[in-house]
């Protein structure tokens, strides 16, 4: 559904360090009468401050590169990592809430902060420097609604009665599957399921 690498904006801090290290540079270089040791010794000092920049920048683009957020139809998922990977998949239905963060540049650049709350054992997973998180956001809940709507559709179309799915419900919640919150919703739904459907 959505496969999105972080907003490029995290790759502004390595190029305007790259950019100030070779103005220096061209400054001390050209500008500044420097002769003998002292002389060799700045340009020595320049040149690894200008080689340090910029394999700060290329750490931050193969760090860009690597890093993947993903929303399917079933759970969303961030992978990270340049040499090991680490990452984490959060089911649609343990989903609760997707806060949203935006400053005031974030919102100009059209990036920003989701954390996302939901009932796994390691809670609210925050995601940084995501492209369009207001979109991303909608997408997420809209993916949550068609996946519950996909859950229900296929329990109504099933041959088990109510009273098998609301016990199936309960095992998922004492498995720690489904929030409380979650269960009571679904279970509405089955007792009550919305009308025309």
């Amino acid at each position: 559904m959505l496969a999105l690498h972080p907003h490029w904006v995290v790759l502004v801090k390595g190029v305007l360090l790259l950019v100030a290290t070779i103005a220096l540079g061209v400054w001390i270089l050209f500008f500044l009468d420097l002769a003998g040791v002292l002389g060799s010794v700045v340009q020595i000092t320049v040149s690894i401050l200008i080689i340090l920049s910029l394999l700060y920048l290329l750490q931050r683009w193969a760090s860009w590169v690597t890093t993947e957020f993903m929303v399917t139809t079933d759970r969303c998922i961030y992978r990270e990592g340049i040499l090991t990977k680490r990452g984490v998949e959060i089911p649609h239905e343990r989903i609760s809430t997707v806060f949203l963060h935006q400053g005031v540049l974030d919102r100009l650049m059209r990036a920003g902060t989701l954390t996302i709350d939901s009932a796994g054992e390691n809670g609210p997973q925050s995601f940084e420097d995501v492209k369009d998180p207001v979109g991303v956001q909608q997408v997420i809940y809209q993916q949550i609604e068609d996946n519950e709507s996909r859950w229900f559709d296929h329990v109504r179309a099933g041959p088990h009665s109510v009273a098998d799915e609301l016990a199936k419900l309960a095992t998922l919640r004492d498995a720690g599957h489904l929030s409380d919150d979650e269960f009571t919703r679904q279970k509405s739904r089955l007792l009550d399921p919305p009308a025309g459907r």
